[in-house]
């Protein structure tokens, strides 16, 4: 019930709706039982003409009710009947509609509201979260979670409370007519009830799985469509087959589990209900036959009695779907209580524009329990450029990745102008650092929205002139639609060079103080390398360069150089003279030469 009411929580802000929408489903059951409660004038008064025999005691105004209908003629009860039957399902037709129209709305407006959400949050997250995620689960949670969370608001809360307006009404009048009787069909209820608690715990560990297997499905999907070149070159398109295959049929087995304790739900529903009615008319039918109770009333008792095993299989339904949306929303809720762990402080300052120095001091970065940086000890003047350099993995890219926070240090701190990084809001310190990495990253757009990605309201004159720059302005003009061309998902209409020109025109509009350049020309061939990097060189112009460096030939103008190895700087100093100190930066170099 606790993980129910958390779901409830997405329908909170439209509980006014809502209300509306159950006062409407209130109205519409109402005529559902009246529409059933006409059997007794029409089978005791307009059909045999006979006197309405209810055992029970009646309230003081049905019971005058009653003695009005037993006084009035079968032609007049005819022409009553016949206007009642017209007006009664057209006031719930108009019901019926409104109702589910609100309900709609709302559920439209509750999926509209959790994607949202989930997706304001997937943007508010640190970078280390999406290193744990698959691309695909997350996928899966905006999308197939979502739209099970959907059903659960827009057809199961609206079944969830019309049905049981119905279960009310039609248990109020088998209580009203016969109470006896009535006492002795209750009793079956918790039969029926059993078996729809039993298998809706089931459904719900099963629905579970079945949603962790579709986010399987979706990120083997978004791996193999985003690395189909590496799919077709190594010839693995049958291995991918198959893999998909064997998700796919795990994802089947699961769903026919809970498809097979669904669909048994309602013979079995079915069958107590039949029970229950066949007792009620062996025992009325007695009642009957000796006077104790009319025909049409004990036909409205057995009517209403039966009517119930509708509801019944209704609720059996919306409790599986509810227990569907329930393991959905749990998904759903590990996504939004998920905090950050880069945060920004309370009362966090705008960092001015960068004049002195950056500084590390005494940083160490440790990821899942393995060190990666350990007290590293750097100061890097404004204007300077300084290289990193060293084997794989020994956290060259981790270093730079702390200037921007996409990660915190666990121990030490960094200082821009002698404030701590922690201390000034993100934007305002983002906004001090452009970034080119050797993974260049573009969106399915056009040239002009890419170059101007993070300032939107600049000029076209502005973006031409970062594109002559950045030497890419000649190739996009003998594009077909110029600067307004779309070059496809992450870029890939674009050859390798072309790409990396558009990110490195990218940064020269934005403008920044502070440049991280990750091995920004380690992908590219030899002619693409010469036109980058002279785009480069004009862009580390009047800049404070980080450039993390393979081919060591590239960084020798560097003003300093450091080389990191297992975490920690083992060598810093000019290229000259580390050449001179015959340690780890003179072997990497002479390595690189004789590759030559």
């Amino acid at each position: 019930m606790r993980d129910y009411l958390k779901l409830l929580r997405f329908v909170r802000p439209y509980l006014p709706k809502f209300f509306i929408a159950a006062v409407c489903m209130a109205f519409s059951a109402l005529f559902d039982g009246v529409q059933l409660a006409m059997i007794v004038p029409l089978s005791d008064k307009v059909l045999t003409d006979k006197k309405i025999v209810i055992p029970s005691k009646l309230p003081e105004f049905l019971a005058n009710f009653v003695d009005k209908l037993n006084n009035t003629s079968p032609a007049t009860m005819l022409n009553y009947m016949a206007i009642s039957v017209l007006l009664i399902f057209f006031l719930k037709g108009i019901f019926g509609f409104l109702q589910s129209y609100i309900m709609s709305d709302i559920g439209q407006r509750v999926v509209r509201d959790i994607k949202s959400r989930l997706y304001a949050k997937l943007q508010s997250l640190s970078l280390d979260y999406f290193t744990h995620k698959r691309g695909g689960e997350m996928i899966s949670r905006i999308t197939n979670d979502v739209k099970l969370v959907e059903n659960a608001v827009s057809y199961g809360a609206t079944d969830l409370v019309y049905q049981g307006f119905l279960v009310v009404i039609f248990l109020s009048m088998t209580f009203l007519i016969y109470f006896k009787m009535a006492m002795i069909s209750i009793i079956l209820v918790p039969l029926i009830a059993l078996p729809i608690v039993k298998v809706g715990r089931i459904l719900r560990k099963l629905s579970r799985q079945s949603q962790e297997k579709m986010a399987d499905i979706n990120s083997l999907l978004y791996e193999t469509i985003i690395g189909t070149r590496i799919v077709k070159a190594f010839n693995m398109e049958d291995y991918e087959i198959k893999k998909f295959d064997r998700i796919n049929q795990d994802y089947y087995k699961i769903s026919m589990k809970g498809i097979k304790r669904l669909l048994i739900l309602s013979p079995a529903t079915e069958i107590l209900g039949c029970i229950a009615g066949v007792t009620v008319f062996f025992w009325g039918g007695r009642e009957v036959i000796t006077g104790t109770l009319s025909f049409g009333v004990f036909g409205l008792f057995l009517g209403s009695l039966l009517s119930l095993i509708r509801p019944f299989k209704k609720l059996s339904q919306v409790n599986s779907l509810n227990q569907q949306a329930v393991a959905a929303s749990e998904r759903i809720y590990e996504v939004l209580e998920t905090y950050p762990s880069v945060q920004e402080g309370f009362g966090a300052a705008e960092l001015r524009a960068f004049h002195k120095e950056i500084v590390f001091e005494g940083v160490w970065f440790s990821y899942a329990r393995q060190q990666i940086l350990k007290d590293i000890n750097l100061t890097v003047k404004k204007g300077s450029m300084l290289a990193i350099v060293g084997p794989s993995g020994t956290g060259k890219t981790t270093l730079v990745d702390l200037i921007p926070r996409f990660y915190d240090p666990q121990r030490g701190r960094i200082l821009i102008d002698g404030i701590d990084i922690k201390k000034v809001s993100l934007k305002s310190l983002r906004r001090q650092i452009g970034i080119v990495t050797q993974e260049t990253i573009l969106f399915n757009d056009s040239i002009k929205a890419n170059i101007a990605y993070g300032t939107p309201d600049v000029s076209q004159a502005a973006i031409e002139e970062a594109a002559v720059q950045a030497h890419a302005h000649d190739f996009i003009k003998q594009l077909s639609s110029g600067y307004d061309t779309v070059i496809g998902d992450r870029g890939m209409k674009l050859s390798g060079g072309e790409r990396q020109r558009i990110a490195i025109a990218r940064a020269l509009l934005k403008n920044p103080p502070i440049l991280l350049l990750d091995e920004a020309t380690s992908q590219l061939d030899t002619e693409a390398e010469r036109i980058v990097q002279d785009a480069l060189d004009k862009l580390i112009q009047g800049r404070t360069v980080f450039v993390i460096a393979h081919r060591l030939s590239t960084v020798k103008g560097a003003h300093r150089i450091v080389v990191i190895d297992k975490g920690a700087i083992v060598e810093e100093g000019s290229h000259s003279e580390l050449l001179g100190n015959n340690g780890l930066y003179k072997r990497l170099y002479q390595m690189q030469e004789l590759e030559k």
